[in-house]
């Protein structure tokens, strides 16, 4: 079982994922591992390769405001490809997604947290709503992690 946080570490908010996953890894049940990725698409689907659950926590812009943090359950829903288009990745998240649903490479369940983002400047800092965000988004996994048991 898998918790994936993508981001750019020199973006700014598009850190987001990547922080949530720093600050996860500590307090993971047993079983449930962190993987840090920048959010290539190919680089996605290797990651969940064979595993029975994962949670990918990324930066969005989808028009709410900044630190909004919004829950995708994959096999329900598409998600909405524009609005996870922060970084420069043409082939990203949601195109991982719909790839790995017609090859049938998704993990059993699959959840993305998505965290509304702002300022993802080269060489800027997350701003303090999306730092504040950070530490919602880590509980928001915790309760996703319970929601089902934890090794079901």
């Amino acid at each position: 079982m898998l918790v994936v946080g993508i981001g750019n570490s020199q973006r700014g908010d598009d850190a987001a994922g990547l922080l949530v996953a720093r600050e996860v890894s500590g307090r993971l049940p047993d079983g449930w591992r962190v993987l840090e990725l920048e959010g290539e698409g190919t680089s996605l689907l290797e990651a969940w390769a064979g595993e029975e659950r994962a949670i990918v926590v990324d930066a969005m812009r989808s028009g709410q405001p900044v630190g909004t943090i919004r829950r995708f359950d994959a096999h329900r829903e598409p998600l909405p490809s524009e609005a996870f288009r922060v970084s420069s990745h043409l082939f990203g998240l949601a195109e991982a997604i719909e790839l790995g649903r017609v090859l049938d490479l998704l993990p059993r369940r699959l959840t993305v947290i998505g965290v509304e983002c702002g300022d993802c400047a080269m060489g800027s800092e997350p701003g303090p709503e999306m730092r504040a965000a950070i530490h919602r988004c880590v509980e928001v996994v915790l309760e996703e992690i319970g929601r089902h048991g934890e090794a079901d």
